[in-house]
């Protein structure tokens, strides 16, 4: 599957619970840390910008969460967005987190997230402004470039 961002992640002993093991809600936090990458470095518009100076937010409205491997202390996860869907205010990622198993990479953690663009004046939805829609859309773009045989 190809995607529309990718990053690395280490999983530090802060992740961990006493099992050694990523504690479930860090993969949330990882995740959050993730898409705001994707936005500040993927689509060249920050959250602090977005939220802050714009009053655009893009609060998740849908969740779904496929736990699948461990994740231990010292462990790299490769984390990688994928445009499901664009809306008019409303974007569908499938996202993964991948790690090395024997040599393999597997599958840990798989998402399929909503985001939903919103006024942060009276936090209904809103289209889209112009210049994340196109932002989006470049990389839905490149995304589906790299499907092209």
């Amino acid at each position: 599957m190809s995607f529309a961002f990718q990053r690395e992640q280490l999983v530090r002993f802060g992740h961990c619970d006493p099992a050694g093991i990523v504690f479930y809600p860090r993969y949330f936090e990882m995740l959050n840390e993730l898409v705001e990458d994707w936005f500040a470095n993927g689509l060249k518009l920050p959250f602090e910008q977005l939220i802050g100076q714009r009053r655009v937010g893009m609060p998740t409205a849908q969740l779904e969460t496929r736990f699948v491997r461990v994740s231990r202390h010292g462990d790299s996860l490769v984390q990688r967005i994928h445009v499901e869907r664009l809306g008019r205010s409303s974007v569908t990622l499938r996202i993964a987190f991948e790690g090395m198993d024997e040599g393999v990479r597997g599958t840990r953690v798989e998402f399929t997230q909503v985001l939903v663009c919103t006024s942060l004046s009276d936090h209904k939805p809103q289209a889209f402004p112009d210049d994340l829609r196109a932002a989006l859309e470049r990389s839905l773009a490149a995304q589906q470039e790299t499907d092209k045989p």
